[in-house]
C-alpha cells in the first residue's frame, strides 16, 4: 500500500530499513517526491492510518559531508552499555546513522554477550583516532572490545 502511494505521487523509494522485533514490525523509508506533490503525498499517507501507523517528515538535504566510520562492540551484557557509549558519542558530536544491537549466549563462558554494530558520522574536526581514544577510555570499565574503522 505504501509503495502504491509513492508511485501515485511520482515518488521514488530511495532507501529503507525494516525489521521485526518482539512481534512488531517497523521501518524507516526515505522517499523523494516532487515538491509540487509533497502535500498530496502526506495526505495520502494519512489515509493509510487505519492499516499502517505512518509518520511523514520533510528531509534535510543541507547536511555537509562528513567522515563515516563503523563501530563494532562486543562484551559481557550488562546494564548501561548503550548509555555510556551514546554519552561519549554525544560529547564528541558524533551522529549515529545506523545502530544494530543484540544479545546472545556466550560460547563456553556462559552468560550473555552484548553486541553492537553502528555506522557513525564524525563532525568536522574530530579524527578517527580522537574518537577511538575516547571510546577506549570507557571500554575497560564496560568490559567490552570496541573496533572503529573507516567506511
Amino acid at each position: 500500500m505504501l509503495a502504491d502511494v509513492v508511485v501515485e505521487h511520482g515518488g521514488n523509494w530511495e532507501r529503507s530499513q525494516m525489521a521485526e522485533l518482539a512481534g512488531q514490525f517497523a521501518g524507516i523509508v526515505l522517499i523523494t517526491v516532487p515538491d509540487a506533490r509533497a502535500d498530496g503525498f502526506v495526505q495520502a499517507l494519512d489515509a493509510l492510518g487505519g492499516v499502517l501507523d505512518v509518520r511523514a517528515h520533510r528531509g534535510d538535504d543541507t547536511r555537509a559531508a562528513s567522515q563515516r566510520v563503523t563501530l563494532a562492540l562486543v562484551g559481557t551484557d550488562r546494564a548501561g552499555i548503550v548509555r555510556e557509549l551514546s554519552a561519549v558519542l554525544a560529547r564528541h558530536g558524533v551522529s549515529i546513522e545506523q545502530l544494530v544491537t543484540a544479545t546472545r549466549e556466550a560460547p563456553m563462558a556462559g552468560g550473555m554477550l552484548f553486541e553492537a554494530e553502528a555506522v557513525l558520522e564524525l563532525p568536522e574536526g574530530l579524527t578517527l583516532d580522537a574518537l577511538r581514544h575516547a571510546l577506549e577510555s570507557i571500554a575497560g570499565e564496560l568490559m567490552v572490545d570496541i573496533d572503529l574503522d573507516d567506511l
